[in-house]
């Protein structure tokens, strides 16, 4: 049985930077407890590359990346929210920031945490294969 995905549009605080996710009405979101989600106050919503469209911005994203440098933070040169970024944890996809999409897009989400402070211990409850690996 498939769920019913539409798409939910975001975007950064500017406007600058514009993104469609196709999602279902209702949809799991981690908040992390590591020292860069805990700053920004992200909470992940993981999406399909195939289901991730950049509507707008592209050149005007920069990329941060720390310690193992493989997450790739992109963010807003204007405004500096950074409303996605292609994580660690499912380099295959995107982490969008619930946060980012638009107030009207009826989007809900069931915000579960996650222990990012304890990365490694903690990846094989989200992504078995990504704990394989390490």
């Amino acid at each position: 049985m498939s769920v019913e995905t539409k798409p939910r549009h975001g975007g950064c605080h500017c406007g600058a930077v514009r993104f469609t996710a196709d999602l279902p009405d209702s949809v799991a979101a981690l908040s992390c407890n590591c020292s860069i989600c805990a700053m920004t106050g992200f909470i992940h919503v993981i999406v399909p590359e195939a289901d991730f469209h950049l509507e707008s911005g592209a050149d005007n994203l920069t990329d941060y990346r720390f310690n193992t440098g493989t997450a790739q933070h992109l963010f807003c040169k204007t405004c500096g929210v950074k409303s996605f970024y292609r994580p660690r944890s499912h380099p295959d996809a995107w982490s969008v920031n619930l946060r980012c999409f638009d107030a009207d897009q009826g989007l809900s989400g069931r915000i579960e945490p996650f222990d990012g402070a304890n990365w490694e211990a903690s990846i094989a409850s989200i992504n078995p294969d990504m704990a394989e690996a390490h």
